[in-house]
Formats: structure tokens, sequence, C-alpha cells
């Protein structure tokens, strides 16, 4: 550790670049999210705000020196924004628990944006406020200017990238979509309460009281967070689940599935591919004689294209899979 020194922000490179500093959790498996997100030019993992100089990651795990686990983020606010940039730091954060973040426990797991540039505040607090909407409980994320920064041991720098399979308290997954959500992050803050938590943490809306159960005009299902077309309303029946039932999507290239093991029987569950947006599920007892697939999914997860409006939105080459009732 003799030949650490404390580590100067970066303020701009030709006028490009911008650094801030977050702290939320084990700093192997936040910059392995972070550094994946576009617009991030560099991350390095450190300890923020210490009471002393030079810390370990020994004395930092015995609470000695008051610093949290924190990554340096070096990014381009013309690639990225900052507010969209924190916004996606907290979707990975539990921004209402102290000390804590997943398994992990302690004074230096704490959540915290750490900023070395005044003209940052209002950003930071504008999503802090906008997260706060979105949670019961007090925030409690420290936001506090940078005091010091000290780089970690060279082995925790891209740990995961070294350690494939090293400890992370965050999902895998969740770190693999990041660059997803990133694209479309505009549109998921954009959302309304239902729809944020149904395409962006897998709930479930309540069945049959839903936009879409008993909807069968004409026309086109799409992503509400990215407007990738699902669905089309030919194949659309009533199932009697309470959501809306299809026999197949437009392509299948349009969806992605994966296990879902959140009750005692595994489901195949369905998201959408441009955005990774939660849709519902896929279950094999559908009408056979459309392929005995049945797609159950979610109304806020989708948006509703009325046939005569389609070519109008960018959807006339989909014109062809809809049929009217009287066809």
């Amino acid at each position: 550790m003799s030949g650490r020194r404390p580590v100067r922000p970066v303020a701009s490179y030709n006028g490009r670049v911008k650094t801030i500093y977050l702290a939320g959790g084990c700093f192997w498996g936040l910059e392995a999210y972070v550094k994946t997100i576009p617009g991030v030019a560099a991350t390095r993992v450190g300890y923020a705000n210490s009471t002393i100089a030079q810390p370990s990651y020994q004395q930092v795990c015995a609470d000695q020196t008051g610093a949290a686990e924190t990554v340096e983020v070096t990014y381009d606010p013309a690639a990225i924004a900052l507010d969209d940039l924190l916004w996606l730091f907290f979707e990975v954060i539990d921004p209402t628990v102290r000390n804590r973040q997943g398994p992990d426990v302690g004074a230096q797991y704490r959540s915290g944006v750490y900023y070395t540039d005044s003209a940052d505040q209002p950003a930071i607090a504008g999503v802090i406020a906008e997260v706060a909407q979105r949670h019961s409980q007090s925030i409690v994320t420290e936001v506090q200017p940078l005091a010091n920064f000290f780089a970690a041991e060279d082995y925790h720098q891209s740990y995961l990238a070294k350690n494939p399979t090293g400890y992370c308290h965050i999902p895998r997954l969740t770190i693999e979509n990041v660059a997803k959500k990133a694209a479309v992050v505009g549109a998921i803050r954009a959302l309304d309460p239902l729809a944020y938590q149904v395409t962006q943490h897998e709930a479930t809306e309540a069945p049959y009281a839903n936009d879409y159960d008993h909807l069968f005009e004409p026309g086109l299902y799409v992503d509400v967070v990215s407007g990738e077309p699902l669905f089309v309303s030919t194949d659309k029946y009533d199932s009697g689940c309470g959501w809306p039932a299809f026999t197949r999507p437009i392509t299948p290239d349009h969806l992605t599935a994966r296990v879902d093991h959140r009750l005692a029987r595994a489901r195949t569950e369905v998201r959408s591919a441009q955005a990774d947006s939660h849709l519902g599920h896929v279950f094999d007892d559908g009408p056979a004689e459309s392929g005995g697939l049945r797609y159950c999914i979610n109304s806020a997860a989708l948006r509703f294209v009325p046939l005569a409006d389609m070519a109008e939105q960018g959807y006339g080459e989909y014109l062809p899979l809809v049929r009217s009732p009287a066809q």
C-alpha cells in the first residue's frame, strides 16, 4: 500500500469528461455495473472520505477509517447526463437502508454520492427527489462533497473482470443489461408507478382490472418503454386468466426468455429484447391449433396502437399482420 496516493478527481479531459463518486455496497459489483454504462469513460475503486490517509482494505473493513467503498466514475456528459447516470445508480442500490447493501453490512457499505463540482448539486438533488417518490421510506443515501479518495489495492481494481465467478451482490443479468436500460433511461424515468414496477422490478398487475385484458380492437401492442413492436391483436385471445393473452409474438427476436424461480414452480419469464422490460410469462396451455402457447402479459408493460394510427406512428410495416374483427 505504500505506493498509493490520494487520487485527485479528473475535472475534465479537453472539456469533455467529468467525475462523480458513487458508493453502494461492495465496490466490486458496483464498478462492474457502472463501467458498462455507455458514456462512462473510466472507473476506479477506492475509499472515500476517510479519516486517515492511505487506508488499507483491512482498516476500512474493521471500521477504523470512516471511509466508504466507492467507485470513481469518469464520464462524458455529452454521452450520458449526470441525472441519468445517477438514476441508473439508484436502480441497483437500496437508498432507504443505512450501512448495508444486499448481504453486505457495515458503515463502509453505506450508499453515497460524493461530488467535486458544486454545479452538480441540482442534478443530484433532483434525482434523489425523483427516487424518493418511488419509496415509502426516507432516502438515507449520503450526499456530500468529496473530502478525499484513496485508490484501493490493485487486486480490487476491475475485480470481476479478473474473477468472472467472484462475489457480486448485483445480479449478473442486471450488469449485462445496463446498456439496454441506459439507451431508454429517459422513457423509464417517465413511466407511471405501476408500469415502472412491472417493467423494471417484475411486479404483476391486478388480474381482470387492467387496461387490455378485454380489449380486442385491431392494432399493435408495443413495449411501453421502447416502443418495440411485440404482439398484434390478431394473435390475442380471451384466455380467462385476467391478463392479455397472445398465442405468439410478432417475431421471437423481439423477446427474450429466462427461467423464473420466484414461485415454487419454475416459470418462463418473457422480457422485451430491446429494452429488457419485464412483460410477463409464457405457458404451454394455449390453443393447440395456434401452437399451444399462451403469452400472459401485463397490460402495464404494453402500449396499444390502434390500427388506424399504426402508419402515422411508424408501424406501417406491421399492418399486413393485423386483421379486423370482420375479417
